[in-house]
């Protein structure tokens, strides 16, 4: 049977899964799969797993039940081996680098900031800035057949949005990453100028929260500062 993995730990974990409830309806029973210094915890795979609210709140708790007694590296929703066998033999190929990470990532936790600006306030920002574009903006509201200047406006304010946009988030990023171990840069989703997870001991978790909210407070109303954590540090494994 294809077998649900949750997440790794050292054999020396305290894996006290007994009472957890795994994916699937009804829910899964937690066990576990040792190979030497390291175990899987797992669950059988239901048939026709997808992300419903109830299994993916199944998948966290069992992430966060195992973080509070030591290190795991969590697997993200939906990791399915073939069978338990196969999911040793994996533990047994990769037993340096999962105690390497092991060793990293204990203590830790994942923070994740996304960052937007408003569209208008950045807009009128860059024509203040720029004469070209002041007198580009000028010149095709009284001219509105002129297709030439109007491509040239867009492609200079596409320019600079992008670029005060990298600018924007290579600082936000450089002065939150003090209180963080190390960082990843995501995606940012259509709308924001920045996403990163950062990872942060346990203990300067609210040190971390609080560097946040100043960044927040510092930027003001025409931007959107959105944290999301403590997170199991899915993005550092």
């Amino acid at each position: 049977m294809p077998t649900y993995v949750y997440a790794i730990t050292a054999s020396d974990h305290p894996l006290r899964v007994d009472a957890l409830n795994g994916v699937g309806e009804p829910a899964a029973t937690v066990r576990t799969v040792r190979a030497g210094e390291l175990t899987a915890v797992v669950s059988d795979a239901p048939d026709g797993l997808r992300a419903k609210r109830r299994d993916v709140a199944a998948h966290q708790a069992v992430l966060e039940s195992l973080m509070a007694d030591g290190a795991a590296l969590p697997m993200r929703f939906g990791l399915v081996g073939p069978d338990d066998a196969q999911v040793a033999a994996v533990l047994d190929d990769r037993r340096e680098s999962y105690k390497e990470l092991l060793a990293q990532l204990d203590g830790c936790l994942e923070f994740n900031v996304k960052v937007s600006r408003d569209a208008d306030d950045l807009l009128k920002e860059i024509v203040r800035a720029s004469d070209e574009i002041r007198r580009l903006n000028e010149f095709t509201r009284e001219n509105p057949d002129a297709q030439n200047e109007k491509m040239r406006l867009g492609e200079l304010i596409a320019e600079e949005v992008e670029a005060r946009q990298e600018r924007e988030a290579k600082e936000i990023t450089e002065r939150l990453s003090p209180a963080a171990l190390d960082t990843v840069v995501g995606e940012a989703p259509q709308d924001a100028l920045l996403n990163v997870s950062f990872l942060v001991k346990r203990d300067k978790a609210a040190a971390f929260s609080q560097a946040v909210h100043e960044e927040a407070a510092l930027h003001g109303d025409a931007y959107t500062i959105r944290l999301n954590g403590p997170l199991p540090p899915y993005s550092f494994v």
